[in-house]
Parts: C-alpha cells; structure tokens; sequence
C-alpha cells in the first residue's frame, strides 16, 4: 500500500513541493507536511484502499447521470447518526445514492452558526453521536453504494477551539494562527476594501474581546478566521480534512473557501493564493485518499466560480456549486420571463464538459438574489434595490396573487438586500393551497414543484434534493417560539422531518404523494436516459415565447428537447424541428415541436424518435 503512496507522492511531489515552498518560503514545514501525509495514509483502512484502487481505476464514476443527491441534518432527519443508519430503506426507496450529512462536528449550543463553529474537528456534537457512530454509518452507505458527504469549515474556527483557547491564553505558537491586533489601526484599513458578510446580524470583520484584543471574525463574532499564512495552519488543518477522510467520507465539501486568505488592502475573496491552497489540497487527495473528491463552496458569479475547478492539467476541485442558476431560478418563476435564466445557461453550457456542477433548487441557506443585474439593467432597465424588494416581495406573499410563501433572512430595508427562507413547496404555493383547503390551487402548486425539480434534473451534473422536498415538507414556524432559533429565519426550512406525513408517499391522491412519485418517475427516466449525461452536448435555443426555456441535450444521435413554462399562464412554444417527438414524462407523440401546449408552470422532455 506504501508503495502505492510513494507512487502518487512521487507524481505530485515536483509541483507539491515548489507550490508550498514558494507560498511558505519554509522547507522544514513542507517536510513535516509530508510526513504527516504519510502518516495519515497508513492510518488508511483496507476497505478504503480497496476504494481508492477502484475509483483509481474508474476516474469518471462521480459522473455518472444516475448519482442522486440528498443534503439533510441528522438531527432532524433521524435524531441520531445511528437513527439515519436505520433509514438507508428510505434514503434507498428515494433512489439517493449520494448523502450529503449538514455540519454534525462538535460546537457550542446556541454559538455554532449552524454547526459551522467548529470546536473541535475530530468530535462529533455529543447529541448526534461519536466519531465512531460517524464511521460506522459510512461503512453501512459504503456497502450500499452510497457515497457520503461532510462540510469541512476552512475558513474559522469557534472562539471554544482549543487552538482559540490557547491563543487567547498567550500560548506561544497560537495567537500566530489567528489575526489578532492591540488597536484598531489595521482592523479599520482591512474594513475598507473586505465587503461584510452579515452587515445586519453581526456588522463589520473583526471583534473586540474582554481582554481588549481585536481578532478578526468575518462571519460571526465567535468564529475567528484562521491565518493560511501561517503554514501550520495549512498543516493541520489539511491532516483534520484527511482524519475525516479516513472515517470514510467520500466528499469533502469546502465551506467558504473564497475567503480563506486574507490580504490588506484586498477584499480578501478570490485571490490567487487561495487557489494554490486549493490545487494543493486537490494533490493531497489524489495522494493519500485518491478516491475522495473536493466540492468547493463559492456563492458567487459564474465567473468567479468556474477558476476553482482549476484547469484540466493543474485541476482544483472536483465539483461545484450552481449557485447562480439556483437563484436564476426563483427569479424566473417570480418574473415569469425566463430571459435572464437563457443568458446564463448559455454562459454554463459553454464551460468546459469537465467542469461538474452540483445543482439543487433549496438547501440549509437562504436564497440570495446575486442576479447579474447589469445585464437586467442593459436589457429591461430593471432598477436593483426595486427588483430585488418585488422578489421578496412574491415570495413572501406580500404581491398580490402570490402564493409563495416564505420569510426574509439579513433584511436591510436601506439597501433592499434582503436574502429569501423557505422550503421548495411552500414557495411553490403548497402550503397556501393547504391552508386554503384549494384543490385546484393545489394542483397548480405540485406541477409547479415537479417542473422545477425537472428543470433541476435537466441541467448536467449531479441534481440535489434538500430533505423533505421528495414529500413536499412545508415551512416550520416553531423555530419562532425557541430563544436559539428565533433570530435566524433560515431556520424556517429547517424542520424535522415529518415521518407521519411521508406514509403517504405512496397514496397518489396526496400532494406528498404525488410529489414522491412524480419526482421518483423523474429520477429514474433521467438515469435511463443517455441524453443527461454529463457531457452531453448541451444548448439554448429560442422557444418562441419568453415565458418557456428550452434546453436542447445530444448524445450522439440522441436529442432531448427539454421546455419548462416558468409563468402561470398556457402557452405554446418549441423549437423549430423536423421529425417526430415522443414525451417521456407524460406521454405523447408529436409530428413537430415548434408549437407545443404547456399548462402553467409545465414542462415536457421531448426524445427524438429517430433514436
């Protein structure tokens, strides 16, 4: 196995080592990374290494158009790491073969930020379980062939961490890891150029402590950002990210990584030593643990987005986020003009097919409305601050005929900067159906669910789900009444999951039903189906009609024309086309598509016959 170890180190070491030594400039805290490289992959179990061979050998297994998401928190889901062991018969009957577990390391009640205060990377929060209930449940997926996912949070750790412990006991060696100041001086020259991250619930990029030092806390006052300059930090952090490897995780997801080097008189996002920070991690999996893969978070721009894949000889990480297209989205459903959607799905499908993107509708965060506004503004004149207001507006149920329902997370009137809460269905008008005892409504709201998660599963990567969505989970409000929750809308869609109501699954008379096996039909046509695969050739074209989208996948002599009516209206629309179209979903034959009939918020996948 060593052997296999100096082999891949071998590969990678010319440009490890001149990577590290040129950002650290210390050639005695490279070795010692490398020893701890090797150290940890001895501490590699054999049914891990048996992994690595065969994903080694198999390097496009993660591509595959039959990979199925879920993101869900444990403690919602089945209370326990143990309890969502028992339920892999559900995660299997929902054909997820891809678990991505929401941030379960140790952290202090009330003081986490969601779990992403971390106090220590190697304890699970007692409530959950422990590491070794961790690495069990990764045995059990591994054996079932579902791959497991965990946030590692790059960017800070908790004020509890006992490295912040000990730098702010003045232990030498610890103070260095985080940015800490006796006066204000430097702290106010940073604040100049870095933008704030939460300017409402926790304003500015550093805090004042007891003890009258100032560190420096971009997201909330008890996460301390760590200095990467620092090459211990780089060190240790890096052997934290391989001990979670070495439990059995799968994917390593890359929590906040824009933001992981700080530069004076920068903003501190996006700058070039992060990505050699990036590149080198991406080595040290293909190293120790080359059956992991690195999911990079970055919340921003197509063009910012696409430089953290790296390039194809000098790769970064393994997968991203479609951030922008999610937000796009909900947009186009509000607006019900998919102009803007087109625009940047033409700017997606020119990427390189290497490049592979995870897409999802909802996940634990808000919805932020980072919509290319000057290309809004060129072509509508639409005004920023209005626009945004109308979005939150809709979906909060405040315009009239919405049937949104959601709430607002960071709302700063000033500014119209307001970031959306709440699940898929309840934004979909489910829960205001409900409440409304409207069956027509009702109606309405699932094909409106079931058209955006067959949008989702249209576009090329891996699709997904958000726990609770495959049954229509609505809204939860209890989080009002709980003194740690009640500040923090995003707690709106993060509600236990109701296992009463997902027994009625398999009743199509239900809306959970028919959400469940609506959405199952969906996934598995799109497993079946060469069309969706990754690197389909993949295209926009004009439908006729600004209220549809249609996306246009080839395969060889396969084509798939996908129409999505984003607007609450019938429509007829299409593409311009000889020959005749069967629908996959629904049924259906058609001599041409120019001029289909879609109900509201309706779709329909389009196969060419001649295939």
């Amino acid at each position: 196995m060593m052997d296999g170890f100096q082999t891949r180190l071998a590969r990678h070491f010319d440009e490890l080592k001149w990577l590290y030594v040129e950002l650290y400039r210390d050639e005695e805290a490279f070795r010692r990374f490398t020893g701890m490289l090797e150290r940890c992959c001895e501490e590699r179990k054999e049914a891990l290494r048996e992994q690595d061979a065969r994903r080694e050998a198999d390097p496009d297994w993660y591509r595959r158009r039959d990979l199925l998401g879920m993101m869900l928190y444990v403690d919602n889901f089945a209370g326990t790491l143990r309890g969502v062991e028992e339920k892999i018969p559900y995660l299997q009957e929902c054909g997820v073969n891809y678990l991505h577990l929401m941030p379960l390391l140790q952290s202090p009640k009330g003081r986490s930020d969601g779990g992403y205060a971390v106090s220590d990377f190697r304890a699970v929060q007692p409530a959950l379980g422990t590491m070794d209930d961790l690495e069990a449940l990764a045995d059990a997926c591994r054996k079932e062939d579902i791959r497991l996912c965990l946030d590692f949070v790059m960017n800070h750790t908790s004020e509890d961490h006992e490295w912040a412990k000990k730098a702010l006991a003045g232990e030498p060696g610890y103070p260095e890891r985080y940015f800490f100041y006796d006066s204000w001086d430097i702290p106010r020259e940073f604040e100049k150029s870095v933008p704030q991250v939460f300017p409402t619930t926790a304003p500015g990029s550093f805090t004042q402590l007891d003890n009258g030092r100032i560190v420096m806390t971009n997201f909330y006052p008890y996460q301390w950002d760590l200095n990467y300059a620092n090459p211990t930090v780089f060190n240790d952090m890096t052997e934290n990210l391989l001990f979670l490897a070495n439990r059995g995780i799968d994917v390593i997801r890359l929590d906040a990584i824009p933001y992981i080097w700080k530069e004076l008189g920068t903003n501190c996002r996006n700058l070039p030593q992060v990505h050699t920070l990036s590149r080198l991690l991406r080595m040290v999996c293909e190293i120790v643990c080359p059956s992991v893969l690195l999911l990079g978070e970055v919340v921003m721009e197509p063009a910012k987005v696409a430089p953290y894949f790296g390039t194809s000889d000098k790769p970064e990480c393994h997968m991203l986020y479609n951030v922008t297209t999610m937000a796009t989205t909900w947009h186009t459903l509000a607006a019900g003009d998919v102009s803007l959607l087109k625009h940047q799905m033409e700017a997606v499908c020119a990427l390189p097919k290497d490049f592979l993107f995870l897409n999802y509708l909802r996940c634990h965060d808000d919805i932020g409305w980072g919509l290319d506004y000057p290309w809004l503004n060129r072509r509508f004149g639409t005004d920023e601050v209005a626009h945004k207001r109308y979005l939150n507006d809709w979906f909060t149920g405040r315009w009239q005929g919405s049937s949104a329902r959601g709430e607002l997370y960071n709302d700063d009137p000033r500014l119209g900067d307001a970031r959306l809460c709440g699940t898929t269905a309840s934004l979909c008008g489910v829960e205001a159906a409900e409440y409304e005892r409207d069956p027509f409504k009702l109606e309405r709201a699932v094909a409106c669910d079931l058209t955006l998660h067959a949008w989702m599963l249209s576009q090329s990567g891996i699709p997904v789900i958000y726990s609770g969505d495959e049954i229509g989970q609505l809204n939860d409000y209890t989080y009002h009444d709980d003194p740690d929750k009640r500040d923090d809308s995003r707690y709106l869609h993060r509600g236990k999951f109701p296992w009463d109501l997902s027994e009625r699954r398999s009743d199509p008379k239900t809306y959970q039903g028919k959400l469940f096996q609506g959405l199952r039909r969906l996934e598995v046509i799109r497993a079946e189906e060469p069309c969706f695969d990754a690197r389909a050739d993949t295209w926009l074209e004009d439908s006729g009609d600004h209220r549809v989208l249609a996306l246009c996948r080839r395969v060889g002599d396969r084509e798939l024309v996908c129409l999505f009516n984003f607007s609450s209206q019938f429509v007829h629309a299409g593409v311009q086309r000889t020959g005749g179209y069967s629908e996959l979903v629904y049924g259906g034959h058609y001599d041409d598509i120019h001029s289909i009939a879609l109900w509201p918020n309706s779709f329909a996948w389009l196969l060419r016959d001649s295939c």
